[in-house]
C-alpha cells in the first residue's frame, strides 16, 4: 500500500514502490527546521536529520540522537488485519502528542522504518532549508505542506511563498487539476449519500467519540 496525504501530488509513476520487500515501512525522513518543530529538542538545538553534520547532536548532554523520523504524508507499508488490530490496541493507551498520527506511526514502526529518497515526498521546506539535497527535476512526489503552499488557497504572501521554485510547483499542481484528460471516465460511482446512509445504519447504538485536536504534522 502507498499512502498519500490529500495535499500531495504525484507527478511521475511510482508503482515500483509496490515491489519493495515486505516487513518494513518505507517513507522519507522529515525536516526539523520549521517552527512547527519548536517544541522539540531538535529544533532548539538546531539539529536536523537531513543535515546531521551541520549542527551535530550533543551526545554528551542528551545521550544518543533520536531514531530516524519520517514524514507520514507518504509511506509504503504492507497492511494487514493483525497490524490494524495492534495499532488500535496501542493507540488506546498512547497519550496525544503534538504531531498526532505521525508521532504515533513513528513510535510504533520505529524498529522497521527504512528511509527512501526525498524524491518520493518533497516536503516544501526542503527547498529553503536544505536546497543542496533537492534535485527538483528528479522529484516524483510533492508535498504541499508548508504554510501558504496549498495551491487551492495560495496567495504568495506567506514567508518563502514568493520563491520561483514554489510558484513553479504551485503552477504545476494547477496544470494537473485543470487537465480534463485526467478526469475519471469510468462507470458511475456509488453516491456518497447512499453509501454513508448504509454505513451508519450498521452502527449498533450510539457512541460518543472524544476528539482531541492536534496540529497537522505535515
Amino acid at each position: 500500500m502507498i499512502y498519500l496525504d490529500s495535499d500531495i501530488q504525484v507527478y511521475e509513476n511510482i508503482d515500483h514502490l509496490f515491489e519493495l520487500p515486505d516487513g518494513a515501512i518505507y517513507a522519507v525522513m522529515d525536516c526539523f527546521c520549521e517552527k512547527t518543530w519548536s517544541h522539540t529538542p531538535q529544533y532548539r538545538i538546531g539539529y536536523c536529520q537531513q543535515s546531521p553534520d551541520r549542527v551535530p547532536w550533543p551526545r554528551d548532554e542528551l545521550c544518543p540522537p533520536p531514531p530516524p523520523y519520517f514524514n507520514a504524508g507518504m509511506f509504503v507499508s504492507q497492511p494487514s488485519a493483525a497490524t490494524a488490530k495492534a495499532l488500535l490496541a496501542v493507540l488506546k493507551v498512547t497519550r496525544p502528542t503534538p504531531f498526532a498520527e505521525q508521532d504515533f506511526l513513528n513510535m510504533y514502526f520505529k524498529d522497521i522504518y527504512k528511509p527512501i529518497p526525498l524524491l518520493y515526498n518533497l516536503v516544501m521546506a526542503m527547498l529553503w532549508r536544505h536546497p543542496d539535497k533537492v534535485e527538483l527535476s528528479k522529484v516524483k512526489v510533492v508535498h504541499y505542506c508548508a504554510a501558504g503552499s496549498k495551491p487551492w488557497r495560495y496567495t504568495g504572501k506567506e514567508e518563502h511563498m514568493d520563491r520561483r521554485d514554489v510558484k513553479t510547483l504551485v503552477e504545476k499542481w494547477w496544470d494537473v487539476y485543470n487537465d480534463r484528460s485526467l478526469d475519471y471516465k469510468g462507470p458511475a460511482l456509488v453516491s456518497p449519500t447512499s453509501q454513508t446512509r448504509g454505513t451508519l445504519s450498521r452502527i449498533p447504538g450510539k457512541r460518543l467519540v472524544r476528539c482531541i485536536r492536534a496540529p497537522s504534522a505535515a
